[in-house]
């Protein structure tokens, strides 16, 4: 009896805690707050969770949302890879995608990244040519043939390429999105009202996907 006794004042004692865990999992739904993919993507370094961003340089919402993701990204834990992803679905988007690429292959993505941003958002350059784009690039130390190697280059046509292609892949119809892990579209939204719930669903699927690979990220 008293045994039995025991046993259910431990049950109780645990209950708040149970509960508490299943709050946790239900505070964010599969088709709800975020988008279960049909088919996994395959991220860039499976031993970590990948968040990827994908943004347009000519999106208002992308650039409101863009410091709130750097902000976000300098706390993330050591196991979280911040992926940036540049989203097109028409013949501009397709250059600015162009213009990022050029800027990684150059390694001038952390210079230029921001001013892309800020030239066409605040300064009213669509940046919608190649002569535009290599006078941003020149005024961030970037010579005229070191820009036009790149720019032209077979390395980053073929990525804006398979950038195209994986738009169908990640389901991608408006930006700012996120992908986390390869696996869960989140957007902005009716349940998701705003771009700090959208990293709230975020981090949320970077604990699910932690559990999963069994990382503390620390």
């Amino acid at each position: 009896m008293i045994k039995r006794t025991l046993q259910i004042a431990l049950f109780i004692s645990l209950l708040p805690v149970t509960l508490s865990g299943f709050a946790q999992i239900e505070r964010y739904v599969a088709g709800t707050h975020y988008t279960e993919l049909p088919n996994p993507v395959n991220t860039r370094d499976a031993s970590k969770v990948e968040v990827l961003e994908a943004f347009w340089y000519g999106c208002s919402h992308c650039f409101r949302f863009e410091p709130l993701l750097m902000a976000w990204e300098e706390s993330a834990p050591e196991d979280v890879d911040v992926v940036r992803f540049p989203a097109l679905w028409n013949n501009l988007m397709k250059i600015h995608a162009q213009v990022y690429y050029t800027a990684e292959a150059l390694d001038k993505l952390d210079v230029l990244h921001t001013p892309v941003f800020n030239a066409i958002n605040l300064q009213g350059n669509r940046l919608q040519n190649e002569s535009q784009i290599g006078s941003l690039f020149a005024e961030h130390g970037v010579t005229a043939e070191d820009f036009e190697k790149a720019f032209n280059s077979f390395s980053v046509r073929t990525k804006v390429n398979q950038a195209e292609k994986r738009m169908q892949d990640y389901q991608i119809r408006s930006t700012p999105n996120m992908i986390v892990n390869g696996k869960y579209l989140v957007t902005t939204g009716q349940n998701v009202p705003t771009q700090e719930e959208m990293l709230e669903v975020v981090e949320f699927l970077v604990e699910k996907e932690r559990r999963m690979l069994g990382s503390s990220g620390e």
